[in-house]
């Protein structure tokens, strides 16, 4: 792209505009869609059980993978945009990464990039399942969910059951999206309540944040720079991207995400005054001292 060959779509400070190239994007949409690939690398937090030093190296693979992310994936979209003018990108938009892979190398390679692409679904699904049966055997482990999802296989030493729930889950959910619409925008659908969702996830993780270390918020400039200024202003920003994303998503997009939220109210009051889990009772905890933890000789 940079050496200018026949055919690609040259650099120019256009690439740069929060509109996109030509004013012919939205810096609305591209956010929700950054928020939407960037999720799922924080798993290392919620599955820490077993790994070495949890306190600490599960939040450094989580930060690490979010800059390697952006190393690759800023490289990617280089590449895709350089490959075509956006016009033709446009017009194969269901199939730019296959499109792409064709300009440059040919059909064969478009073959690969094909396989490629279903290779990453299938394991990208795999890990979805693996991470949210861990997320969810951790609440009704909690009482916030069924107890039943909290059982350990003896054979296999995972959570079966709630590995299956989700799995079916997923395979349902894709199929009614799939029924109801085109594939292209059930794909959309996905991605944008995806986002949505997690970006609601996170304004709440920021607001946390801030409430944990309160103490040190009010103690030392640079921890309330870091723990109150920053969370503070990615949860804004966060706030930002959902108001804007919600008013012009389609109706499908907005009865998704009403029905989701719905559910988890739902399990939510069931949880609180049904099963009466003793997660509600907890006190709410905060950060008193500043530790260091040291790793491993």
């Amino acid at each position: 792209v940079t050496a200018h060959w026949h055919g690609t779509f040259h650099m120019s400070t256009g690439w740069l505009n929060p509109s996109g190239i030509g004013g012919h994007g939205s810096a609305v949409a591209g956010f929700l869609i950054a928020v939407f690939i960037f999720t799922g690398w924080d798993g290392a937090v919620y599955v820490n059980e077993e790994v070495k030093e949890r306190r600490a190296n599960p939040g450094r693979a989580a930060l690490l993978a979010v800059a390697l992310l952006a190393c690759i994936y800023t490289i990617s979209m280089v590449g895709l945009q350089g490959a075509a003018s956006p016009a033709k990108l446009q017009a194969n938009s269901a199939s730019a990464l296959v499109y792409t892979a064709r300009t440059l190398g040919g059909s064969g390679w478009s073959k690969v990039m094909a396989l490629g692409l279903a290779l990453s679904v299938i394991a990208t699904t795999g890990t979805g399942i693996v991470l949210t049966a861990r997320i969810v055997y951790s609440m009704a482990r909690d009482r916030v969910l069924p107890r039943p999802l909290a059982r350990v296989s003896g054979r296999y030493a995972t959570p079966a059951i709630a590995s299956v729930v989700i799995g079916v889950l997923i395979v349902a959910l894709a199929w009614i999206y799939l029924l109801a619409t085109s594939v292209q925008n059930a794909f959309d659908d996905v991605v944008d309540v995806s986002g949505l969702l997690f970006a609601i996830f996170y304004i709440f993780t920021a607001l946390a944040t801030v409430v944990y270390y309160r103490r040190l918020i009010a103690a030392r400039m640079r921890d309330a720079l870091v723990e109150g200024v920053l969370p503070l202003a990615a949860a804004a920003f966060l706030v930002w991207i959902v108001v804007k994303s919600v008013i012009a998503a389609p109706p499908s997009q907005v009865w998704s995400l009403v029905g989701v939220v719905a559910a988890g109210l739902l399990l939510l009051g069931v949880a609180r005054f049904a099963w009466h889990a003793p997660f509600f009772s907890q006190p709410r905890e905060q950060y008193a001292k500043r530790t260091s933890p040291r790793l491993p000789a």
